[in-house]
């Protein structure tokens, strides 16, 4: 099993790097569908004929997008009416969902790691720096190896 999840993430992680080029591209301010609408010379009442709707709705859905308040439906039938294919997804802040997994164990073994150093504390049997720091390692090592579902508890 934990192989087949191991296959799982690392095809994920490849699959979300293509979309690294496209977070480098920023938003137009008033929203793609105007911007392009505006760059092919459309008008809105000839947007709206092709998205079958009114003008002034195509208005509100531009509006809605400028907001970022536009559903995924409002934005591949815009989409599809100025000849564009809608892209989705997600890029990991960290690089990689491995790299988020990564982080999260170790915050996750850094406090499991911390609280039982404390009660050592309190009894006089505190570990080195370095001793802890080799804890949190290893203890971070298994939360990635096993993935516990009470990893994202926190």
């Amino acid at each position: 099993m934990e192989r087949k999840t191991n296959l799982i993430l690392s095809s994920l992680d490849q699959q979300l790097q293509g979309f690294k080029t496209a977070s480098e591209i920023s938003r137009p301010t008033k929203g793609w569908i105007q911007a392009v609408r505006k760059a092919l010379g459309m008008s809105r009442r000839q947007l709206g004929e092709r998205m079958s709707i009114t003008s002034q709705s195509v208005g509100e859905i531009e509006q809605r997008e400028e907001g970022g308040n536009i559903t995924l439906n409002n934005l591949r039938q815009a989409g599809r009416a100025l000849d564009l294919q809608l892209i989705y997804g997600f890029i990991p802040i960290d690089g990689s969902l491995a790299k988020t997994i990564e982080k999260r164990a170790t915050e996750l073994a850094t406090e499991i790691v911390s609280r039982t150093h404390q009660t050592m504390v309190l009894e006089d049997q505190q570990l080195q720096q370095e001793q802890l720091r080799l804890q949190i390692q290893d203890l971070a090592q298994e939360l990635i190896k096993t993935k516990p579902r009470h990893l994202w508890d926190h």
